[in-house]
Parts: C-alpha cells; sequence; structure tokens
C-alpha cells in the first residue's frame, strides 16, 4: 500500500488547464515504471491495470525496445523524417508485412497519418467518403472513435459530444450488437434501415465498428453479427471500417481483434500500442483498390514517428514472430476472467464484460464502480471504469504482466470492492 504520498504539486493546480482527467481521480506524481508497476515521486508502488488506456500493452520501457531506440538515438539515427524514406520505416514495414500481414492473408497498404487514434479515423472516414462519392458513415451506440471533430461525429459519448461546441454531421447512429437485448437483434433492424427506400438513411460510405468497445463498456460483438454487418456494408456499396485502435495489438488475444471472425476490413485503423513502447504513432491499413488518397491528401506534420518506428520493429519481431506469446495471451485471458468472476459474485446483478485481455464487471452503478478503483487506487493499483455511466471496472493491464503480478493486483482489487461493500451509505453520501 502506497505510504506518505506526496500532495500533488501546485503548478499542476496553478497553469494546467481544467481539461486534464486521469490525474483527478489518481493525483500522485509519477516517476519511473517497469513492466507492469508505476512508481512515484516518493517511491511508492501501483500495479498497473490500465496500461495507458492499452498503449503499453507490452508494458512501460521494454528493455528490448528501449535498448533498440537508445542505440538510434545514439547513432544520431533520423529523429523526424516527414513521410522520407528511412532506414527506420524500412525495417518496420517489412517486419509488419512478415510477421503481421502476410501471415493473415491481407494485403493492405499502411499508410501513417498524424499519431493519434483520431487522425486515423479522421483519414479513414476520408477515405471512405472519396471511394464512395457519398458522406453518410454508419456508427454505433457506445462507440468511441475520438474527439476531433469528424471522429466525434461517430462518437456515442454524449459528455464527449458535448464538448463539440458545434453541429457534428455526416454520422447516422445505429444499434450495436445486442443493444436491445433478446428482444430483436440490431443486424436486422440496420438490414431493414438500409433496405426501406423511406427508411430515411442516407446510402453509406462505409460502417464504421469496434468488436469491442473499449470506452463504451466492453460491449461484444459476436463473429456472426461481424459478419452480417460485413454483409450489409458489401451489398450497399459500402466499406467496412475497423477500429482496431484499442483492441488491437494482441488486446483481445490475437494481434488483431477480427482476425477469428472471418472478415476482412476494408480499412483497419491503429494507434495506442501499435508503437510498442507508448510512443505517438497511429495508421491505417488500406485495401489496395481504396487507396485513393493523392500526394500529401491527408497529411500532417508528424506523420510516422521515426522513433516509434523503431521500437514498433521490435515490439513485432519479439512478441509476433511465432504463436508462444498468444499462447500465453489465453492463458492470461482466462486468469483474468477467474479473479473478475470473484469480483462479480460479490455484487447482486453484476456482470461480466469484454473478451480477451479486455475485461470487465459490470457492477450496476457508476458510484459504485467509481468507489472502487478509488479505494485500489489507495491501496497501490491503478485501474479505470468505462461504460455509457461509468459502470464497468475494466482490466487493460499489460499483456506481459505476470501471472504472480495479476494475483496481487486482484488481491487489491477485490478488497477494495469488500471494503466499499461494506459501507454502502457512505458511496450514496459521496
Amino acid at each position: 500500500m502506497p505510504k506518505d504520498m506526496t500532495q500533488t504539486p501546485a503548478i499542476f493546480e496553478r497553469r494546467e488547464s481544467e481539461a486534464r482527467s486521469y490525474c483527478r481521480s489518481m493525483p500522485s506524481t509519477f516517476a519511473t515504471a517497469r513492466g507492469s508497476e508505476l512508481f512515484d515521486d516518493s517511491g511508492n508502488r501501483w500495479i498497473d491495470f490500465l496500461a495507458g488506456c492499452s498503449s503499453l500493452n507490452y508494458g512501460h520501457n521494454d528493455p528490448d525496445m528501449k535498448a533498440a531506440l537508445i542505440d538510434h538515438i545514439a547513432a544520431d539515427g533520423i529523429a523526424h523524417g516527414l513521410d522520407f524514406h528511412t532506414t527506420a520505416k524500412a525495417d518496420f514495414l517489412e517486419a509488419f508485412e512478415s510477421y503481421i500481414l502476410s501471415p493473415r492473408g491481407m494485403d493492405h497498404r499502411v499508410m501513417f497519418t498524424g499519431p493519434t487514434g483520431a487522425n486515423a479515423v479522421e483519414a479513414a472516414m476520408k477515405i471512405a467518403r472519396k471511394v464512395t462519392g457519398r458522406t453518410n458513415i454508419i456508427a454505433f451506440t457506445n462507440g468511441f472513435h475520438g474527439v476531433t471533430a469528424g471522429a466525434l461525429a461517430a462518437t456515442g459519448n454524449g459528455y464527449h459530444r458535448g464538448g463539440a461546441g458545434m453541429a457534428l454531421n455526416g454520422v447516422t447512429r445505429m444499434p450495436f450488437d445486442g443493444y436491445f437485448g433478446d428482444a430483436a437483434d440490431s443486424a436486422d433492424f440496420l438490414k431493414a434501415m438500409l433496405s426501406d427506400k423511406s427508411g430515411g438513411v442516407d446510402a453509406p460510405a462505409a460502417i464504421l465498428l469496434e468488436t469491442v468497445q473499449g470506452e463504451g463498456g466492453l460491449n461484444v460483438a459476436s463473429p456472426a453479427w461481424v459478419q452480417r454487418i460485413a454483409k450489409l456494408a458489401r451489398d450497399h456499396g459500402a466499406l467496412l471500417i475497423i477500429d482496431d485502435i484499442q483492441a488491437g495489438c494482441g488486446r483481445c488475444g490475437t494481434f488483431f481483434s477480427f482476425e477469428e471472425m472471418g472478415v476482412t476490413p476494408d480499412i483497419v485503423t491503429m494507434a495506442k500500442s501499435v508503437s510498442g513502447f507508448g510512443l505517438p504513432m497511429a495508421m491505417v491499413l488500406v485495401r489496395p483498390d481504396h487507396d485513393v488518397f493523392g500526394p500529401a491528401e491527408h497529411n500532417g506534420t508528424f506523420r510516422g514517428n521515426t522513433h516509434a518506428f523503431v521500437t514498433a520493429r521490435v515490439a513485432i519481431e519479439k512478441f509476433w514472430a511465432d504463436g508462444t506469446f498468444q499462447a500465453e495471451l489465453g492463458r492470461k485471458a482466462e486468469l483474468i476472467r477467474a479473479g473478475l468472476t470473484e469480483l462479480a459474485d460479490m455484487v447482486p446483478g453484476a456482470r461480466l464484460k469484454g473478451r480477451g485481455l479486455m475485461q470487465g464487471v459490470d457492477v450496476g452503478s457508476g458510484e459504485l464502480a467509481g468507489a472502487i478503483c478509488s479505494r485500489a487506487f489507495e491501496n497501490g493499483l491503478v485501474i479505470e471504469t468505462s461504460g455509457n455511466e461509468d459502470q464497468v471496472v475494466k482490466v487493460l493491464a499489460p499483456l506481459t504482466t505476470p501471472k504472480a503480478t495479476f494475483a496481487k493486483g486482484f488481491d487489491i482489487l477485490l478488497a477494495a470492492a469488500r471494503d466499499v461493500l461494506a459501507a454502502p451509505t457512505k458511496i450514496a453520501a459521496e
């Protein structure tokens, strides 16, 4: 348990924007990190079950990636290269082609966008609109695709949409898989709306989805539903875009979240852990027939990050050159499920959510979920909530987390839940 945590330095309160968020509920001043652990400036330790919101799938400061990056910098390797040809980019693309794309039969071109996931989503939507000559994008309830204007139009969260200060156009919202429970099939609903000439839905340029809605509450799309959506896209002349920004890079147990679903997306957006080291990097994978942008038609000074190319190559070669790492992910997913089952058993009506190493528990209340995560932080665990009411306690631990560290993290989480549930009136008062 962290002891004698220092007060938040006044500089943050005095100068940092009110837009700050994570640090409000976790106000320590972190200084160092290794693997699945964070340390503050007084040496207090936390186990990390957030992993940079899935930007650190391989943990903090992986030694092989760190060594490669230090060597690159020490040798005066290119630090900023616009979209020049560089040896670092070539090495990354060779590794990505050899170990990721070719083994999965994917012929996609790789487009480097600005360094955020939202920028990749913006590019994907623009490609679909240019390919089809249409403007409408179909997105889904509880989807989260970023907070820049175009991506925000596809994002369902009302709080974030309210920050736009303008109308958000060009997107039609449809119900995600399971939205109606057992009452109706949302794929049937979408099919009916698209087929009805008086349904009021403009012909779509693309259908955009996450196979697991990370910020939306770990809602999981079934393979059958994704296959039906893919067919609807084909039947109606739309492109299928899968946003794999949070669910990709092994988070769901395979490199891509969709690769065992029997679909080949026209476009895939990637960011977060694609650099392997937490460095900003985003890209769009696009089928060759849809690679329609002219030179610099979608650009940005920081499209492509040379330092990220160095670490991303190491991540691919180290973790994805054979099936060993993926097999380990399956075992860790079972471990997470077991730990979360114990949590769910404590709360009447609680439900397990998610899949792979992207799982959580819907405890039915944002107040309860927040209280559990807050108490866990006090006792040495970094963990966050998600969902339309922040009611899901979500585990996004690094994929490299050792079994013993998982066990300790769940000990802290379960103890926090017991403490909070023993004092429900306090939660109500807060």
